[in-house]
Parts: structure tokens; C-alpha cells; sequence
């Protein structure tokens, strides 16, 4: 570990109890799950969007295999 690593280390969590360590490390990894849920959302509005502004009803590739596994993930 470099020294620079552990000062920035030592400046984040340095001050804290072992409940507050675990207490970042709990919302850390919530806020990682919502941000995949929010990815995840937009990427299907995208697709709707897509679906929706064609007129021909013709998806390109990338998209139709995105529906895919869209509409296969809400089952």
C-alpha cells in the first residue's frame, strides 16, 4: 500500500467507531445496489423509447437483444 493510499484511507475513516465503519460499509453497498437498479431503468426507458419512435417496428440488433433480456429480467 502505498503512503498516499493510507493518508487518504486514515482521512476517511480514521476518526470513526467500528458501528460507523460498518454503518458506511451498509450504505455503501446499498447506494452501489440502487445505482444498479437505476441504471438498469434507464436502459429500459431507453428501450421503450426506441421501441415506441420506430415506425416500421424494426429494432436495430443491440436493441432487440437488450428488449430481450429486458422483457426476460420482468418475468
Amino acid at each position: 500500500m502505498s503512503g498516499q493510499t493510507f493518508y487518504d484511507w486514515k482521512s476517511k475513516y480514521g476518526g470513526m467507531t467500528l458501528s460507523e465503519l460498518q454503518r458506511v460499509k451498509e450504505l455503501e453497498a446499498e447506494n452501489a445496489r440502487l445505482k444498479r437498479i437505476l441504471s438498469d431503468r434507464r436502459i429500459s426507458i431507453g428501450i421503450l423509447k426506441e421501441v415506441n419512435s420506430r415506425k416500421s417496428g424494426q429494432l436495430t440488433r443491440g436493441s432487440a437483444v437488450l428488449l430481450m433480456f429486458w422483457r426476460k429480467d420482468r418475468m
